[in-house]
Parts: structure tokens; sequence; C-alpha cells
């Protein structure tokens, strides 16, 4: 009989403890992402590159100088960002990773390519505001 007890008492501390776990600092409901304005997803933040069925999207991105980019490779497949004059490269992103680059400092139009898939292209535009 103890080790019946035993197991139960272990087994509802368990789940007390995933409880727990599963408990944020936030409010009910909030995830750190803010909800979309049609409710349906979270937003891109502005400065965010997706590549998705083997697609860049935007295709076209437009920045300040210097501004940081996040790359997030939602395929399976992995990808780079990599700049056709080499100014910047994101390196292999396995599937479903993020990195992210540093948009040159010199205002200009940057196309860039998936290195592992040179039929994917996009473009970065940097321009001063």
């Amino acid at each position: 009989m103890t080790s019946r007890r035993s197991f139960l008492f272990g087994a509802g501390g368990v789940i007390a403890l995933g409880a727990l776990a599963a408990c944020g600092d936030g409010p009910p409901g909030a995830s750190g992402a803010a909800p979309a304005a049609d409710g349906q997803s979270p937003e891109v933040p502005t400065n965010t590159i997706v590549i998705k069925n083997f697609v860049f999207s935007p295709a076209t991105l437009t920045v300040a100088p210097g501004a940081v980019v996040m790359v997030n490779n939602q395929d399976t497949a992995p990808h780079t960002a990599t700049a056709e004059d080499r100014s910047f490269d994101t390196g292999n992103l396995a599937g479903n990773q993020r990195g992210s680059i540093t948009a040159p400092t010199e205002p200009g139009e940057y196309p860039y390519i998936c290195d592992i898939h040179q039929y994917m292209k996009g473009n970065l535009t940097v321009k001063a505001s």
C-alpha cells in the first residue's frame, strides 16, 4: 500500500511541477509577440526576411545603413542570405533556424542569393533617412 501512495503522490507532484513550469511571467495569453491587426498571427518585425517555400519575403527590403536584419528560415532545408558582393552573409541557416545580418553602411542596392539554392534571389535596399 505504501508503494501505491508514493506512486500517486509522485505522479501528482510531477503534474503540479508541470503546471508551475507552464506558468509564464506575463499575464495569461501573453507570448511576447504582438498580435496582428487581423488577430490571425503575430506581426513580423519590420527588418525581417522570412525564407519560406524557397522564397525570400519580402523580395525587396529597405533599411537604414547599418541596420540589423533578422533572417528567419521557416523551411526545413538549409539556406543562406548572401550578398552578391559578399558585404553580408548569414552563413548556413539550418531548417527553422534564425540568424541576422548587418546592412552595409553605404546606401545602395544589394542583391543577395541563397548560396545553396542560387535561384533564390532578394534585394536589400540601404537608404539613408
